[in-house]
């Protein structure tokens, strides 16, 4: 079934339904090719037993007539969503092999949906980083050019993707982690509004902040997986919203002429570059053709939302990551004097340099004297940001602009400075400070031919208006069928 890879995750669920394939020969499909490419560094770990006895229930839910809308679609997980049958790590050696009792919301979800699991998909350690190259395992490779990064923290997500190794899979995204590697290779990746998708069984990084959503190959699957992953889970998180789910593939199709599309002036100075630039005119451009009004709009606080952001999430990770003390579960130091000791030495083998600079960063602006200075004047930048955003959907429907400032930088480029990684996601941060939905859709090609994204940002629950946005987009454009050389 050598096309099987090429197909979107809609066109695979019809061919499922119409018993055309079957879920075993698909799940056998994708694992080989998630094999054959490992050296991508997409997958931290696969279970060939779990996953096809999975696609052998999900074949058999078929012959059943189940018309579950995903029966028997494979896809993959951010391994930072925490699962029964396969090792959940986020990523750091502080989790190396740990076996989670349960699954995240998420992945069950997605399983009462049909859904079979390919395995679990590499990412920034603890989803903290713009490029994956701080997973404590390897870093992922972009299959567009293989000496860049692909972006982060769900690299592995955009990668498995972008190379066909998976349909779909799951990102998280906490300041752009969806959006911008999504961009970084050519993927359609979409943040739901805050609170839309439950955060139980998500390694927490920053609760405030961090927000599951699906990757795909075009705003239809996107729908289609979001549809099914959405929905209260009051009893579990408490940062779940009491909206009930929604079926978005209904607002597909929707005629776009007169949709008022907001330019931020902000997002279009002297810090993006010349090639990113010309794609999204010329996507904006296409808007325009398709009957959509551009009109230009401020977000005048763009800027400090990368120090509002770098003091906001730190100090949610400190709290956060408290737990990795290595009493209850996970790495243990195996030589220590006394239980301090311990703590001191499981730490620091556990976690990795970016971790612990965050976590560094954010307990000395938690600490006594430093609190009001820093945390607390963040929180009111932080509401002034998303009051910014209100000012702005009064003139305009969607928001667009570029996802990053650039196109994937070179694998090291950036060094030791994670200053330079932290500036990349200048356009996704206010977003997410406002915990509104956000996309990336391809639209183009930059630099050495590689992916450039759109970002389009919705209202409080826009995730419809936002997907048939992009799917009228990708109606009239075919950026979002290219894919790389060789895969």
């Amino acid at each position: 079934m050598s096309g099987l890879h090429d197909l979107t995750v809609a066109q695979l669920a019809a061919k499922l339904a119409a018993k055309e394939v079957s879920a075993v020969e698909t799940a056998r499909h994708f694992l080989a090719r998630g094999t054959a490419n490992g050296g991508l560094g997409a997958y931290l770990s696969t279970n060939e037993e779990v996953t096809l006895a999975q696609a052998r229930e999900a074949d058999a839910r078929i012959a059943r007539g189940d018309n579950a809308p995903l029966l028997g679609v494979p896809m993959a997980h951010k391994d930072i969503f925490v699962t029964k049958d396969f090792p959940s790590t986020a990523g750091s050696k502080m989790l190396d092999n740990y076996r989670s009792p349960f699954d995240a919301t998420v992945v069950s979800r997605l399983a009462d949906a049909g859904v079979v699991t390919l395995g679990k998909l590499n990412c920034d350690e603890f989803a903290m980083g713009s490029s994956n190259q701080n997973s404590a395992y390897q870093p992922v490779k972009n299959p567009w050019d293989i000496s860049r990064i692909p972006g982060g923290s769900s690299g592995g997500s955009a990668v498995a993707v972008a190379a066909r190794l998976a349909p779909a899979a799951t990102g998280t995204d906490t300041g752009g982690s969806i959006r911008q590697p999504s961009s970084f290779c050519n993927v359609t990746g979409i943040k739901p509004t805050y609170g839309r998708a439950s955060r139980y069984g998500m390694i927490a990084f920053a609760s405030s902040l961090d927000q599951a959503g699906p990757m795909a190959r075009t705003a239809q699957d996107c729908a289609l997986l979001l549809s099914a992953m959405c929905g209260p889970d009051p009893d579990r998180d408490s940062t779940s919203l009491d909206v009930p789910a929604e079926d978005f593939t209904q607002s597909l199709g929707n005629s776009i002429e007169g949709l008022r599309v907001g330019v931020p002036k902000e997002f279009f100075g002297e810090g993006l570059a010349a090639d990113v630039r010309a794609a999204i005119d010329g996507a904006l451009r296409q808007y325009q053709k398709l009957g959509a009004k551009l009109v230009e709009i401020s977000l005048p606080r763009t800027e400090l939302s990368i120090p509002v952001y770098y003091i906001i999430a730190p100090a949610e990770a400190s709290s956060n990551l408290s737990r990795f003390d290595g009493v209850k579960f996970g790495h243990r130091a195996k030589q220590y004097s006394d239980l301090l000791d311990m703590y001191k030495k499981t730490r620091a083998e556990g976690f990795g340099d970016e971790v612990k600079r965050r976590i560094m960063i954010g307990t000395y602006v938690l600490s006594h004297g430093y609190y009001d200075a820093y945390y607390l004047q963040a929180q009111k930048i932080r509401r002034m940001i998303a009051d910014d955003f209100q000012q702005a959907f009064k003139q305009c429907d969607v928001i667009a602009g570029p996802v990053a400032p650039t196109v994937a930088w070179k694998l090291g480029e950036h060094g030791s400075d994670p200053l330079a990684d932290y500036l990349a996601d200048i356009f996704t941060l206010p977003g997410s400070l406002a915990g509104l939905p956000g996309m990336s859709i391809p639209c183009g090609f930059g630099a050495g031919h590689m992916p450039v994204g759109l970002q389009l940002l919705g209202n409080y629950f826009g995730e419809g208006k936002l997907l048939n946005a992009a799917h009228q987009f990708q109606q009239a454009t075919d950026f979002h069928l290219r894919k790389p050389e060789g895969f």
